[in-house]
């Protein structure tokens, strides 16, 4: 399960050269994409049986609703901004199934794909570094995977590298932030803060009021215990924001997802419409 939006919006960043259609149309960030997903479908060490690349296009969505300072498109290169449909559309040419997020983002689509197919196959590799992907990690049936750094997280890593199981996610996000999603956090609580409490308690319903109640010693307990009662509704709030949906209404079977071969015809007269006829010669597997 790939994350497409974190992929797309790396290849625009990346030090590769610009790239634009014959036409041109600015194209790097797509054509990098693709480039990507390419060495992917070619490691034998990923060997992909299933695939689908999520968007979120566009980048507003439900939380928007429920909390103004969520993020939202504003400050995106328009040259970034305009290839989410060339995109899209590319990963289709490879024969990628793609979910494009409008109410939900992409990453409830990958929860959503996580919870619902991790019984029926032998691992689900999420890929994309964003910490509340996390929460979707069980055992190491469900596993999240930066190949930028070459890191792999499953759930005992996930408790060894962060301090918290990874069902307890959005709590912890609630009570430090996500400045990515522009979620602000409880005033006065750090990584450290956080992860100490929620070692003891799972949830943030379960943290006493009263600082003299913490089973944990934290220093200054009293004015973050004072913090959290006087903002308790914000931070069940942040919480629901960090919280990933797991039932967005994905339309696919998992059959429908399994990775057949790039499909030659349509891959090929998508390369020559973006001038990027070198990547055919990546291809390592053609659809019969």
């Amino acid at each position: 399960m790939v994350d497409g939006t974190y992929e797309l919006f790396r290849a625009h960043y990346s030090k590769r050269p610009r790239h634009a259609t014959p036409r041109g149309r600015p194209a790097k960030a797509t054509v990098g994409l693709v480039s990507s997903l390419l060495a992917l479908l070619g490691d034998a060490s990923e060997a992909v049986t299933h695939i689908a690349v999520a968007f979120d296009h566009p980048i507003e969505s439900f939380r928007n609703d429920l909390f103004a300072g969520y993020k939202t498109g504003a400050g995106i290169d328009p040259e970034l901004a305009d290839q989410f449909d060339d995109a899209e559309a590319a990963v289709a040419a490879l024969g990628i199934v793609v979910w494009p997020m409008d109410r939900w983002e992409a990453d409830d689509a990958l929860a959503t794909a996580a919870a619902r197919w991790r019984d029926d196959v032998e691992q689900i590799r999420i890929l994309s570094p964003d910490k509340d992907l996390g929460q979707c990690i069980v055992s190491q049936r469900v596993v999240l995977v930066d190949r930028m750094r070459g890191r792999e997280m499953d759930e005992a890593g996930h408790i060894e590298a962060r301090g918290i199981h990874p069902t307890r996610v959005p709590d912890y996000l609630a009570l430090v932030g996500d400045s990515a999603d522009g979620i602000p956090g409880i005033p006065g609580f750090g990584a450290k803060t956080a992860t100490a409490l929620l070692r003891h308690y799972p949830r943030l319903d379960d943290i006493p009021a009263d600082a003299d109640r913490w089973a944990v010693p934290v220093r200054g307990a009293p004015r973050l215990a004072a913090n959290l009662q006087s903002r308790r509704a914000d931070a069940l709030l942040y919480r629901r924001l960090a919280t990933l949906v797991t039932d967005v209404p994905l339309p696919q079977s998992l059959d429908d997802l399994q990775f057949g071969g790039v499909p030659r015809p349509t891959f090929s007269a998508w390369a020559r419409a973006m001038g990027a006829e070198r990547l055919e010669s990546r291809v390592t597997r053609w659809a019969e």
